[in-house]
């Protein structure tokens, strides 16, 4: 399969009681797809994935996968404190129908690369997916070097993207060192989006909030005509201050990047689980003056 474009990562949104809201989830997943998302991620760390119970991660892949029902690919991030857990987290998600998995490392920090590499290694043997990694140590605090990554694609049919999480030079310097032999996706919320398609990403990984934005810069950048590229800076500079606001922190996102979410897919109110940042009334401020300027998800 074609690995491009841009997925929207689905927040989790809980209902009063504090369970997974089931028609807030397909409303968003309605909305990627009418937003012409090229596939759709869940359970990343903008699904805040450490507050999920088991059952919740399998829930949560069940209802994307049945919403979408094959219309485009689902990718699953696959968290686990073992290599066991992690296999069947990705076995769970191919059954439902996912079309690749991106593997993030266990929770031990401090350890040797190695350690790392040969947890990705035993992992990457038993899946039957396509697999990515997740190199984000800016955000989860383990990362691996080009080098050892190379030498996982080397030994692993399998192990054929990247997720990165960081600037555009950064990724620039991991797409060069890797030199094709994995696909690099970006995330970090779609900040330096033009930038990261000139580096050779193909594609990002943002959250629901300003997908559609980034759909139509991806679609224009990828025209390679020279008048597209510059709408697509057009759209970008637009976009830009709410992408800004929402990234300043993995909590920012999940407080006011669910909200500007949420206002935009038309849903009335935005339950919480703990821990997480309480709003301030500058902020709903704020997400609502953003949410007026960037329209209606449809």
């Amino acid at each position: 399969m074609s690995f491009s474009g841009i997925y929207p990562m689905q927040y989790a949104f809980f209902d009063r009681g504090g369970a997974l809201d089931r028609s807030a989830m397909r409303r968003q997943v309605e909305a990627a797809l009418a937003g012409g998302a090229h596939g759709v991620a869940v359970l990343g760390l903008g699904t805040e994935v450490g507050k999920l119970s088991g059952d919740e991660r399998r829930t949560l892949i069940d209802w994307i996968a049945h919403d979408v029902a094959g219309r485009v690919p689902v990718a699953v991030t696959v968290a686990g404190a073992t290599a066991d857990e992690q296999v069947a987290l990705a076995g769970h998600a191919r059954a439902a129908g996912a079309a690749w998995v991106i593997l993030q490392p266990p929770p031990e920090r401090g350890l040797p690369e190695a350690h790392y590499a040969q947890f990705f290694s035993r992992v990457l043997d038993r899946v039957q997916l396509p697999v990515a990694i997740q190199n984000a140590p800016e955000y989860i605090g383990v990362g691996l070097g080009d080098e050892a990554l190379l030498a996982l694609a080397r030994a692993h049919d399998n192990f054929v993207l990247l997720k990165g999480e960081g600037p555009a030079l950064a990724i620039r310097r991991s797409i060069e060192a890797l030199d094709g032999a994995l696909r690099v996706f970006n995330g970090r919320g779609g900040l330096e989006l033009p930038d990261n398609l000139r580096a050779g990403c193909a594609g990002l990984i943002p959250a629901t909030d300003t997908f559609d934005f980034q759909v139509r810069i991806f679609e224009l950048m990828r025209s390679a005509r020279a008048e597209d590229e510059m709408q697509a800076e057009a759209v970008y500079r637009e976009v830009l201050p709410a992408i800004v606001f929402v990234m300043q922190s993995l909590d920012t996102l999940i407080c006011y990047g669910k909200r500007l979410a949420a206002l935009r897919l038309g849903l009335p109110e935005v339950y919480d689980r703990a821990p997480a940042l309480a709003p301030t009334a500058f902020g709903h401020a704020c997400v609502r003056r953003y949410a007026r300027v960037l329209g209606p998800l449809v």
